[in-house]
């Protein structure tokens, strides 16, 4: 059956994990080793897809409620379904590579029945986090507007968000990379952990007084090309996410972390959720890093 074999990618959020809820910016970007693509089975089989039949009955009951506000083609998408459509994807789920996000990003795509190059991007992004919603119980809408887009974005508030362009960095020795801690988990859980422990006045005022204003100084360094400042500010937050996010770190993974931080050859930091998927670190030699890091998957994602 021919289709559109659009693929959509993954994505990572370089900064912004948590403390974006307490207003800080967020900055992510595409990131194409992992993407994924509707399509049907090429041996021609109708067997039906659990979790797009229960993303099609998701849909609908919205649209019978009036909830889904926009126009979605959700018939041809769950014809589509009973005829063996699935998402063909290299992203693995629960790592924090917006699985799901490249998932919604190409339903939009195909069924959406709205002109989107008239859409406010906040709005697109709007929507996008109602069909993600289905799977997180509550969704931004960022993951799927960077795969729907396939470009960096910046959030800077609430308000005000948009397309970002990644500074071009002399190559040298050093790059920020993924670790790969090999362990799936659920993003749900952890956030309403956080949001939990935001109910504690001391710990939301540590996040805003502290938190916030680190992750924004990440940021701003980065998009400058600012090497030596971003390697200040991200020990920084490699520090304040040790000392204050324990539940988010894999046990395996604090004595590492802590190691990084004494001996100044690498700095991890989570990379979404936490709980295990990929971690997140920044090294300024990376061949010293991956030395200290023997035995363990790492993979560069820009160097400097």
């Amino acid at each position: 059956m021919n289709f559109n074999a659009k693929t959509f990618p993954s994505k990572i959020l370089l900064f912004g994990e948590y403390s974006v809820i307490k207003n800080s910016m967020a900055l992510a970007m595409p990131y194409p080793l992992f993407e994924g693509k509707l399509t049907f089975r090429r041996d021609g089989s109708q067997l039906l897809d659990a979790e797009l039949k229960a993303l099609s009955q998701y849909i609908k009951k919205l649209q019978e409620e009036q909830k889904l506000g926009f126009e979605f083609d959700a018939d041809s998408f769950e014809f589509d379904v009973s005829q063996g459509l699935f998402f063909d994807s290299s992203i693995p789920q629960g790592f924090g590579v917006g699985s799901s996000g490249a998932l919604i990003a190409a339903l939009y795509d195909r069924y959406n029945k709205e002109d989107v190059t008239s859409l406010d991007i906040r709005k697109l992004k709007a929507n996008l986090a109602i069909l993600e919603s289905h799977f997180h119980g509550s969704s931004s809408g960022f993951d799927p507007l960077i795969s729907f887009l396939n470009s960096p974005i910046l959030i800077k508030n609430k308000t005000d968000l948009g397309p970002v362009f990644i500074p071009k960095y002399p190559k040298g020795v050093g790059a920020l990379f993924l670790l790969n801690t090999k362990r799936s988990r659920k993003t749900e859980p952890l956030v309403n952990l956080f949001l939990e422990k935001c109910s504690n006045e001391s710990f939301a005022k540590l996040c805003e007084d502290n938190l916030t204003p680190i992750t924004n100084q990440c940021i701003e360094s980065f998009l400058s090309a600012d090497k030596c400042s971003l390697r200040i500010h991200f020990k920084d937050l490699s520090l304040f996410q040790f000392h204050h996010f324990t539940p988010m770190i894999p046990n395996l993974y604090r004595d590492l972390w802590k190691s990084g931080l004494d001996n100044d050859h690498f700095y991890l930091k989570l990379c979404g959720a936490g709980g295990g998927g990929f971690l997140m670190g920044y090294a300024e030699d990376f061949n010293v890093a991956k030395n200290a890091l023997q035995g363990h998957e790492v993979r560069p994602i820009l160097h400097f």
